[in-house]
């Protein structure tokens, strides 16, 4: 490296950032698409520009050197906000565009329906819809600000930090009315394990609301149902819950306009408080933009 230039090449600083994440040159290569052998040129490289080592191998893997720990805090962030900026502005619609992540079924049932009136209040902001079923697989610089159900200190997506947008929330068993005429109204929950069809989703992200939970929450015996539909989409099965194909777990206030509109009911009176809170979801060290500052306060309002 040039002596005058003080700045490493970048592909040393990734190389190093990645060896110390995973603690590995070897997963480190995997991550970046090179071999074991090039990711330790590089880091050799950048340890002989800096005059010091910055890991220490040991006969059971490899750790960072003090020089390491400091150094990679820095370039980790450093990376971090670079990839972030990038992103920003390879987007379309540059300062004025805000980025929303949510999954499938709050998008099109609870968001789409109240953006517009965000959009009247704010017409010089352009939105995007990023759809991801299970925030853990978002990548934090794809999306500005997200929308999720939240179950705080359990289902904690990393790098995002949760604000509660409804401060409580019901679930209740739902159906479409057309589902109740061809079926007959129900008079106890065991009849919803022995004669009708439950939605179930096979949903890891999902696996706090059952149907199971449900009946233990409210004290009611339980045993599998006699009758279900699987999938792994939410989205999927509430289309099919719509659509009279049976019975599903819901949240009463993000399915709210269906069941004022008379899409959805109750197929039984019973109601159970959330332990998920639908959150509006803020990456961690983000700068926030003015789109981002305006949809926050709307929101959480």
């Amino acid at each position: 490296m040039p002596p005058h230039d003080p700045l490493p090449p970048l592909s040393c600083l990734r190389a190093f950032e990645a060896a110390a994440r995973h603690g590995s040159f070897t997963q480190a290569g995997r991550e970046l698409h090179l071999t074991q052998s090039a990711v330790s040129r590089q880091i050799k490289r950048l340890e002989n520009d800096l005059g010091r080592p910055l890991f220490e191998r040991h006969h059971d893997g490899l750790r960072l050197a003090p020089a390491g720990e400091h150094y990679f805090g820095v370039v980790q962030r450093l990376l971090r906000d670079l990839r972030d900026e990038t992103a920003r502005l390879r987007r379309r619609g540059g300062e004025r565009q805000l980025t929303l992540a949510s999954s499938p079924t709050i998008a099109s049932i609870w968001l789409a329906r109240r953006l517009p009136d965000f959009q009247r209040a704010h017409p010089d902001i352009e939105i995007r819809i990023l759809t991801v079923e299970d925030p853990h697989r978002l990548d934090l610089a794809e999306f500005d600000l997200g929308i999720y159900y939240h179950v705080p200190r359990e289902v904690d997506p990393p790098g995002l930090e949760a604000e509660a947008i409804f401060d409580h929330e019901e679930v209740a068993a739902v159906c479409s009315p057309v589902y109740l005429e061809r079926h007959g109204s129900i008079r106890d929950p065991a009849e919803l394990l022995d004669r009708h069809t439950l939605m179930v989703v096979e949903d890891h992200y999902h696996d706090w609301l059952t149907w199971e939970l449900w009946f233990q929450a409210l004290g009611i015996e339980w045993h599998p149902p006699t009758h279900t539909l699987r999938a792994n989409s939410f989205q999927l099965l509430m289309n099919a819950t719509l659509a009279g194909q049976g019975i599903t777990l819901g949240w009463m206030r993000l399915l709210g306009a269906e069941l004022e509109q008379g899409n959805l009911v109750q197929a039984l009176p019973l109601t159970l408080p959330s332990r998920g809170r639908l959150s509006l979801l803020t990456p961690q060290h983000r700068h926030f933009t003015e789109p981002m500052r305006a949809f926050r306060e709307w929101v959480l309002e």
